[in-house]
């Protein structure tokens, strides 16, 4: 793989203007397509297999016509305090407001809440449900501003209005003030951590291409593959960090080379092929645990695998090619401040030997280990261990409009409702009676309705609404217990195992469906699911890096280590969006369960990102061991070369994925600091601490293998042993003159 890669180094270098050409070419195509490509729309989310999804399909099939895919709003309307929706004044006020509502041709229809019955017990609250023909993302401005301003006429009549349903959804937009942060601090610990603005600027572009092409290609193929904005913020967040980190790693590796007194072109083809080397092989990681989320089975986490590895793919295409073209352009740029001084063919000048600088912090760090490390170890590992203990009260659930802040009217309608008709009413389940094989399909439907109201916490069961051909009827159950409540969870177990009876006495086929039954039945799947992918994860974990290292003990501790920081990162989760801790700090209101997507999502991810320190920390220190380093030795070797640039690749990072916190979105948020608190952890406890521990107490065990296991494993050349077997010339003048001792900084 190193020679290979090191061809390529080579080649991008010589024809860079035509690679850089093809990847603006690249970059035009992609914004085009993004251009005039129709909007997506924002997908339900759907569990094909569950009682719930089978539910669904089978009101499409018996109830074609009122499947439509049509947005929906809820008005919800309050009398002022002491009075009644209904008295004579408030009742023509909500009359008259809905009178005024005007589509602008997308509107269907608006409910009358005095003949739907849709009116609170004690007459203070009623609420009216708007349909359109349109979908939300396709719903005009002027149909928004129609329901706003009815809104606002029943206000001016003293009434209290809000605003519901999914007619008020619109997509993510990226680039707000907290991702703008975020970047911009990634390229402040650029610039610190190489020394040049250059470099800073050449990481932070090619970074941007990836994203860029990535992000227009999503949303290019929006409408073909069903991919939502959350799919393109996911592109965006990890494009970005991906991105800007394998540039970091080439580069800094392509001015270590330079700084060896080696050409531009032999250095850039050798930063390629070593340093690529563990790009390509953290890039492939992070790429099937991404596209093996579609084994969980749910549409729109295999879109979200997908478009995720897609950008991960794109952004180690862009640091094997795009970056080494860029080296031609940028000449000595790239290289810090001291080192093109030293280039400068001044006469009399004695170059500055790195071996005299002070020792790195990273060479101290891990001087610091080598003497303590069962201190280290057991403090790291104790401390990693009390932050995950949250985990074990882990709740996974699907956010709706409880979990907004109560600032939007959305919640605020929420709220309306569940003060009005009880906090299970934004929660009603569906359940289905298929009758199309019974003898009688009314006295089974009785029996149905009449099995439901007995049924403990169902405050009420509607009327049936039966199917043209009579074979089909649908039942409303309103619970006593908000919709992500534990209750309901139990509620929607014992209506399905209260009904199955009666359905299989009579030949009928019962379901419990309805947006809360998904939910509940999704986040049960995802949990399940859990476990056997994390083990798929670790066993993948283990087995590359069996062959990456030609090591059975690196493998199993890099496996351990993965656990902690993922269990740390869960417990984080826990504290902050369960139970509330700063919480106020990231603008979160409302705590509940967390997204029930969320824990496989960022296995997948932070399985791969774990690798990619995992290998650029220990490619370095298996290169001083394979060369005759001491085991302790071998461990300052690797920091001293890669430490420095782990913790600033570590920093942008969390600095990408933290900037993704302050925007609106639950999944957004909930994904933003998780994969911030996961990278933290990972880099900063397990690879900077428990690692060096670990190995410095395993010593020459640390890279065993059996005879019978190196004789059949492939050797991938991670460390670019095979580019060593190579005596590159050193650059003719200047840059030969100073040689082989000129300072690269401080490890």
């Amino acid at each position: 793989m190193a020679t290979i890669l090191y061809r390529i180094g080579r080649w991008a270098f010589r024809r860079r203007r035509l690679v850089t050409g093809l990847w603006l070419s690249a970059l035009v195509l992609a914004g085009i397509a993004a251009a005039v490509a129709p909007a997506g729309q924002e997908e339900d989310l759907s569990m094909p297999g569950t009682e719930s999804q089978k539910a669904f399909d089978l009101l499409d099939e018996r109830f074609p016509r009122s499947n439509s895919q049509g947005a929906e709003a809820r008005l919800v309307f309050r009398a002022p305090d002491g009075q009644r929706v209904t008295a004579g004044e408030n009742k023509a006020a909500v009359e008259d407001a809905l009178g005024s509502l005007d589509g602008g041709g997308q509107g269907a229809s608006a409910t009358d809440p005095y003949r739907s019955g849709a009116v609170s017990e004690d007459g203070t609250i009623a609420y009216s449900t708007v349909s359109y023909t349109a979908a939300a993302v396709d719903l005009t401005e002027s149909a928004r501003s129609a329901l706003q301003d009815a809104a606002d006429r029943a206000r001016e009549a003293g009434l209290t209005v809000e605003t519901g349903g999914s007619a008020l959804d619109s997509e993510e937009e990226p680039g707000g003030t907290t991702e703008i942060i975020g970047v911009a601090v990634a390229a402040v610990v650029l610039v610190v951590a190489l020394g040049s603005l250059a470099a800073a600027g050449l990481s932070l572009l090619t970074a941007f291409v990836g994203v860029a092409i990535a992000f227009g290609l999503v949303s290019a193929l929006a409408v073909p593959l069903g991919l939502s904005s959350t799919v393109a913020i996911l592109a965006l967040m990890l494009g970005l960090a991906v991105g800007i980190d394998y540039a970091l790693f080439i580069t800094s590796r392509f001015r270590d080379e330079r700084a060896r007194g080696i050409e531009p072109e032999e250095a850039a083809g050798r930063a390629v092929g070593t340093a690529g080397s563990a790009v390509v092989f953290a890039g492939a990681t992070v790429f099937i645990a991404l596209a093996g989320l579609g084994v969980v089975g749910i549409p729109e986490l295999t879109r979200m695998g997908m478009g995720g590895a897609g950008a991960v793919a794109l952004a180690v295409l862009v640091a094997l090619t795009l970056v080494p073209a860029l080296f031609g352009f940028f000449g000595r740029r790239v290289l810090p401040r001291t080192v093109r001084r030293a280039l400068r063919p001044v006469s009399g000048r004695r170059p500055v030997s790195g071996a005299a600088a002070r020792p790195g912090l990273g060479t101290r760090w891990a001087r610091f280990v080598l003497r303590r490390p069962v201190a280290v170890l057991v403090v790291a590992g104790l401390a990693l261990g009390a932050v995950a203990l949250p985990a074990l009260s882990l709740r996974l659930g699907l956010p709706g409009d409880e979990s907004k802040s109560v600032t939007t009217t959305e919640r605020r309608a929420y709220d309306l409702l569940s003060e009005g008709f009880g906090p299970g009413f934004n929660g009603p389940l569906t359940v289905v009676v298929d009758t199309q094989d019974s003898k009688d399909t009314r006295a089974t439907t009785d029996r149905v309705i009449k099995t439901l109201r007995a049924v403990d916490g169902v405050a009420s069961v509607g009327d049936p609404v039966l199917s043209e051909n009579a074979d089909t009827a649908v039942l409303t159950a309103v619970p006593r217990t908000a919709p992500n409540s534990d209750e309901t969870k139990d509620l929607v177990h014992g209506i399905r195992g209260a009904v199955s009876g009666v359905g299989s006495g009579a030949d009928a086929r019962v379901l419990v469906t309805g947006t809360t039954a998904l939910n509940i039945d999704i986040s049960e799947a995802m949990a399940d699911a859990l476990v056997p992918y994390l083990a798929v994860v670790i066993g993948l974990a283990v087995l590359l890096l069996l062959v990456v290292f030609r090591s059975v003990l690196v493998p199993v501790k890099a496996a351990l280590g993965f656990l902690l920081s993922v269990g740390a990162a869960f417990g984080v989760l826990v504290a902050v969006f369960q139970w509330g801790w700063a919480a106020d700090l990231i603008g979160i209101e409302q705590t509940g369960p967390v997204m029930s997507l969320m824990p496989i999502l960022i296995i997948g991810i932070v399985f791969g990102l774990a690798m990619d320190y995992e290998v650029f920390l220990l490619s370095r220190m298996r290169e001083a061991h394979v060369h005759g380093a001491s085991p302790g030795e071998a461990i300052v070797n690797g920091f001293r070369h890669s430490g420095r640039v782990v913790a600033a690749a570590a920093i942008i990072m969390i600095s990408v994925f933290a900037g993704f916190i302050g925007m609106s979105s639950p999944t957004i948020q909930t994904m933003g600091v998780g994969l911030a608190a996961a990278v933290l952890f990972d880099a900063f406890v397990v690879r900077m601490a428990i690692v060096p521990a670990v190995l410095a107490l395993l010593g020459h065990r640390a890279w065993w293998l059996p005879r019978i296991l190196s004789r059949v494993l492939p050797n991938v050349d991670v460390e670019g042993e095979a580019l060593n077997r190579h005596a590159p010339a050193p650059a003719s003048g200047p840059d030969a003159s100073a040689g082989r001792r000129l300072p690269v900084g401080r490890g």
